[in-house]
């Protein structure tokens, strides 16, 4: 029996819709990076792009428990000295709420070029619109 490598221009893609509003950041984020990966396909291949795209609507009312909103930090560098800059998920949900979870998601995908490639597939939306009516996205339920 020989081994199955899925070839990218096999590889059929499909939309999914995922509401996040009242969900917890990290479930929503691992279904989510799951999908733009490709597991859940059976021509799934680890080194080939076999995913979907994903549209997230309702970003800025993912779930965060605990006490993370007021706690957790993320960091940005610029490179120099002293440039090491801290903010708290608060600020970044009332500043840029699709933020939050683009890196959640991130951090999910290879630290690649497949990765970087795989990133570009999310499409995040802090409101209940998103201008990709056209592609026909089907419900995906987390």
């Amino acid at each position: 029996m020989k081994t199955y490598h899925a070839k990218p221009g096999e590889v059929t893609r499909e939309w999914w819709l995922v509401d996040a509003a009242g969900k917890p950041l990290g479930r929503v984020a691992s279904k989510i990076a799951s999908v733009i990966r490709g597991k859940h396909k059976p021509e799934f291949t680890p080194s080939t792009d076999t995913g979907d795209f994903v549209i997230v609507i309702n970003a800025d009312k993912v779930l965060m428990t605990g006490r993370k909103e007021s706690e957790k930090k993320y960091y940005n560098y610029s490179g120099y000295f002293g440039g090491l800059k801290e903010t708290v998920a608060e600020k970044v949900l009332e500043k840029h709420p699709e933020r939050i979870l683009q890196i959640a998601v991130r951090g999910m995908l290879p630290k690649n070029r497949l990765g970087r490639r795989l990133n570009r597939k999310l499409k995040i939306y802090s409101s209940p619109d998103h201008p990709h009516q056209a592609q026909q996205p089907k419900p995906l339920e987390i």
